[in-house]
């Protein structure tokens, strides 16, 4: 069965960073494409992130570009959202999703296009 666990939420006070982790099982991430979603207090679920299997390519919201970055390890079978530099409005729930498609579509940031969803881990940036 199809399963994503996130892991490596937690607080940290403003500029500093964070590693959230997502295991996969049932699925080999190289036929995936992979994202992660983050969802504030009385907003919407945002996309971050969207990492294509097939290419190895990572896409990224602007509010996040060149502070964030989405990595793999293909042996452990997770993926990983490296964060930096982070601000109070990072301050969400992440989510991994994935869906058996090998590249990110151009509609990667919309959570309808996602089959599977882990729990979610809470990110919170306060000092």
């Amino acid at each position: 069965q199809l399963q994503l666990v996130e892991s490596g939420g937690g607080l940290v006070q403003p500029g500093g960073s964070l590693r959230l982790s997502c295991a996969a099982s049932g699925f080999i991430l190289d036929y995936y494409a992979i994202a992660w979603f983050r969802q504030a207090p009385g907003k919407e679920r945002e996309g971050v992130s969207c990492f294509s299997g097939s290419s190895g390519r990572s896409t990224y919201a602007d509010s996040v570009k060149g502070r964030f970055t989405f990595s793999t390890d293909n042996v452990k079978n997770t993926v990983y959202l490296i964060m930096n530099s982070l601000k109070p409005e990072d301050t969400a729930v992440y989510y991994c999703a994935a869906v058996p498609r090998s590249t990110c579509r151009t509609s990667w940031y919309a959570p309808e296009e996602y089959d599977y969803w882990g729990q979610g881990t809470q990110v919170t940036v306060s000092s």
